[in-house]
């Protein structure tokens, strides 16, 4: 299995949001979602990319994504943003069965679960929803008489979130997980993925396809 490193990096220690994603673009690991899985049923793709940082405390998210055909009707937590224009973020502590997906559309609008498998699972508490933190921007304009957009989110999601204890650092420790991009019911329905899944059909809730991520 391939690993990556994730730096680390004292991103909170900015005031504003806007300084948060500056230092994020230029010193966050940069990953490319670019995976097309299912390329009969599904070809469609799109420029993604992912920079990703922690502090010990928190990890810290940007995507950025180019030229969709948006899809937005989620417009609370605890709704469906995968049938929206939707980022990912699925991960596993090393040893556990169990896996955690945040899964997030264009407005930042999130779901996150904990999964013991595909079909039994429980949404994380409002505590913890509430202690995530999204960022999103939209830009609109047309390309060969259609209306696409670019788009980014920015995402804080506190160690315990993840899995973490508060007693735990998370220098040192290393996770598995994947990335995604898709959009169920979006004009152009797609799914992509940062590492390769081999399944039959469109399938995110395969742990034995996710990555390792150290942490610096």
């Amino acid at each position: 299995m391939d690993t990556v490193r994730i730096p680390k990096q004292y991103i909170a220690q900015h005031e504003t949001l806007f300084d948060k994603i500056k230092l994020l673009n230029e010193v966050g690991l940069h990953l490319s979602i670019d995976k097309v899985n299912w390329p009969n049923e599904f070809p469609k793709t799109l420029p993604v990319s992912l920079r990703i940082a922690h502090d010990n405390e928190k990890l810290f998210l940007y995507y950025q994504i180019e030229g969709e055909k948006l899809r937005v009707q989620s417009r609370k937590d605890f709704m469906s943003p995968w049938l929206d224009s939707c980022v990912e973020f699925f991960v596993q502590q090393k040893g556990d069965k169990a896996y955690r997906n945040f899964e997030f559309n264009v407005f930042g609008a999130l779901l996150a679960t904990v999964h013991e498998t595909r079909e039994l699972s429980e949404n994380l508490s409002v505590k913890l929803m509430s202690s995530i933190v999204r960022f999103s921007t939209i830009r609109h304009y047309y390309k060969v008489g259609e209306e696409v957009s670019d788009w980014t989110l920015y995402v804080e999601i506190p160690k315990e979130a993840i899995g973490f204890t508060s007693g735990e650092k998370m220098s040192g420790q290393a996770i598995l997980a994947n990335f995604y991009k898709c959009g169920d019911e979006t004009p152009e329905p797609h799914f992509i993925s940062w590492k390769p899944i081999n399944t039959p059909e469109p399938n995110f809730h395969v742990p034995q396809f996710f990555g390792e991520l150290t942490l610096d």
